[in-house]
């Protein structure tokens, strides 16, 4: 049995919830989250990787078990989270790492890549995006309004996202077997985001996501000078990041590996025996 290891560390006067498996003394794979879910999102896949890698997953500042202060007590923005992230990896002496991104989690892990470019080795990304070619249409509109004017109209669109609805239908929307979904996930996503005043805190990096558009042509200079290793596994369903978003990477990065797996947006819970053999293939040739 692979044991796990759920942890907590204090980093900058706040309490970050992380989960640990896999020998310390090899590669470190480093897994980032996305919204509205946490690290219980790679519940699955760490014991399928712990045989051969160092393997930590933390949550975020304001989601999972993770302490979630008020907007009047933590600024919340992609910076902020990148910071919190790089200070938790430097505290446990992970100085060289392979990147796991997805949604959220990838904002954060390009601004890790291109702060320290000699840190990231390599970057799996599950539906986790970086060109304008990735945003679903349907989705990012009322994203973009809310972008463009902040008032109760456009908060009112936005807020859509942090109903239960909503956070069942980012698991559902693309899974051909629904019942391969655990309704536990979105449950547990929407309880937490329903905590006292974590709606201002998702308001806030919603607001802040136009900054990681602004980042792409930075990222993407990126690729195209480091040519690193890269694999993205794309749910093909996903209703939030299109599979084109998959298919851009080989715009910069011409080795990219592409995988579109039948699936939506959380694709670890529907796909995750087609996702490990694609995970460890590709970490054994990089990493």
């Amino acid at each position: 049995m692979v044991t796990i290891h759920h942890r907590y560390a204090m980093v900058d006067g706040h309490q970050i919830f992380y989960r640990e498996a896999g020998p310390r003394d090899r590669p470190t794979l480093v897994l980032l989250h996305g919204f509205p879910a946490s690290s219980l999102m790679f519940r699955h896949l760490l014991p399928r990787l712990a045989d051969r890698w160092h393997l930590v997953a933390p949550d975020h500042v304001g989601f999972g078990l993770s302490d979630a202060p008020t907007t009047e007590e933590f600024a919340y923005s992609f910076d902020a989270l990148t910071d919190i992230t790089e200070t938790l990896l430097a505290q446990l002496g992970i100085e060289r790492y392979c990147l796991f991104v997805h949604d959220h989690g990838a904002p954060i892990g390009w601004r890790l890549t291109l702060r320290a470019p000699a840190a990231v080795r390599a970057i799996i990304t599950q539906n986790g995006n970086a060109y304008d070619e990735g945003l679903q249409p349907e989705f990012f509109t009322a994203v973009r309004d809310y972008w463009r004017e902040q008032n109760p109209r456009t908060e009112a669109g936005v807020r859509q996202a942090l109903t239960l609805e909503l956070t069942r239908w980012r698991y559902l929307t693309g899974v051909s077997d629904e019942t391969l979904v655990d309704p536990t996930t979105w449950i547990h996503d929407h309880d937490l985001l329903s905590r006292p005043d974590n709606d201002r805190v998702q308001l806030a990096l919603f607001l802040d996501y136009a900054t990681n558009l602004a980042l792409y042509p930075k990222v993407q200079c990126h690729f195209r000078e480091r040519q690193i290793p890269l694999l993205a596994i794309w749910g093909k369903g996903d209703p939030i990041f299109g599979p084109a978003g998959a298919l851009a990477f080989t715009t910069d990065l011409p080795d990219a590996e592409v995988h579109l797996v039948a699936g939506g947006h959380f694709l670890l819970e529907s796909a995750l025996d087609e996702v490990v053999p694609l995970v460890r293939s590709f970490l054994g040739k990089h990493f």
